[in-house]
């Protein structure tokens, strides 16, 4: 137990929250596609990662982040997305949607090796700032998800938890699946002490997120 407290992220101030509009007001570009740790574009920017379970609705929060419709291109096929996709966000960022993790139908030889390369990512890139672990607010955290955040934690990487979905979760169920979500986090030492939940379809908190990325140097 890391003995730390889980707090909701705060909506930032209006001057954080405006640099954070500035920055996703640029335009977002779609790089490439990763399979290998040889194939990584030049680290000569920071970087945020994302990573969810397949259908956790990462595309969305990222479609909704930069504004950008289509831009991660949502599958209907969980853990289709098999690569490391880099997408620019201005001149200075990079964003990274990781592989749907908790693939039932992939081979398990295909598996290990998105396990390898995400070891090696997590634990090799220098300019990786933080990474976002999302989290559907109507399931809270499963046993695939602790995978990810141990995986983390023995990377040293700094992540954060973003619950997806807010909106369809009931107001009288929120405290129970936030506090499921916070005694999960508590086992992890890389876990940040702030949650931030968001609903792609409301854009609830994706202000928040843009501007917690900002303060990102």
């Amino acid at each position: 137990m890391t003995g730390m407290t889980f707090t909701v992220a705060e909506e930032p101030d209006q001057i954080t929250q405006e640099r954070g509009r500035k920055l996703f007001a640029g335009q977002s570009e779609f790089v490439k596609g990763v399979v290998a740790m040889s194939g990584l574009p030049p680290a000569d920017r920071m970087e945020v990662c994302f990573a969810g379970r397949s259908n956790v609705g990462k595309s969305s929060l990222i479609n909704a982040l930069t504004g950008t419709k289509g831009l991660a291109r949502a599958s209907n096929t969980p853990g289709r997305t098999q690569e490391i996709n880099y997408f620019t966000q201005g001149p200075d960022h990079y964003l990274v949607d990781l592989p749907g993790y908790g693939y039932a139908n992939a081979p398990l030889a295909v598996v290990e090796k998105w396990q390898r390369l995400l070891k090696q990512y997590l634990s090799g890139r220098q300019t990786l700032r933080r990474a976002f672990v999302l989290i559907d607010a109507r399931h809270g955290v499963k046993p695939v998800d602790d995978e990810i955040m141990s995986l983390l934690d023995s990377a040293a990487v700094t992540f954060q938890c973003v619950m997806t979905k807010i909106d369809k979760v009931k107001i009288k169920d929120k405290d129970a699946v936030l506090k499921q979500v916070q005694a999960a986090l508590a086992k992890h030492p890389a876990a940040y002490p702030e949650i931030v939940l968001t609903s792609s379809e409301k854009g609830e908190g994706i202000p928040t997120l843009r501007s917690i990325i900002t303060t990102l140097e």
